[in-house]
């Protein structure tokens, strides 16, 4: 059988063994049931989601045909690098800062990673992100993270 798009056929390749991935670990915790879901339930459905939406990613790059083969470019290196970083950042100065500067520091971090950069886009997705994130997180779900720096709290 022929490739017809590489990049839909590496990217279904990448969603089906990401999402295999997250439903194999999600076996790991109790699943409840549909009225009160375990932990295992939410990433479990979605692992399965992800592989099927893969399964037909791959499968149009098995069938519809394009002019090019869309072969795939040069690794973008820089911005896989930014993005690595800044959540690796992010995870690190989360217990420390808290959600409302590190949320922040992270959007505009991620923001310097694409090709047009500007500061209104990026305060305004930082606003609303963490303005989001603490309706749903903090007020929403009640989970206990860090809200303000240590050193204000403490």
């Amino acid at each position: 059988m022929k490739i017809k798009s590489q990049k839909d056929f590496w990217s279904g390749l990448m969603f089906i063994a990401v999402g295999v991935g997250f439903a194999w670990g999600a076996l790991n915790y109790s699943f409840g049931n549909s009225a009160r879901p375990g932990p295992g339930y939410f990433p479990f459905g979605l692992g399965v989601l992800m592989a099927v939406l893969g399964a037909v990613i791959l499968f149009s790059a098995l069938t519809v045909e394009t002019d090019d083969g869309q072969p795939i470019g040069k690794w973008a290196w820089r911005p896989l690098i930014i993005v690595v970083l800044s959540l690796v950042g992010f995870g690190l100065l989360l217990p420390r800062l808290g959600l409302v500067i590190t949320l922040p520091l992270l959007v505009f971090a991620v923001s310097t990673a694409g090709d047009e950069f500007h500061w209104k886009d990026a305060l305004l997705n930082a606003t609303v992100l963490t303005v989001g994130s603490y309706l749903v997180f903090i007020k929403g779900l009640s989970l206990t993270l860090p809200v303000w720096p240590a050193f204000i709290t403490g």
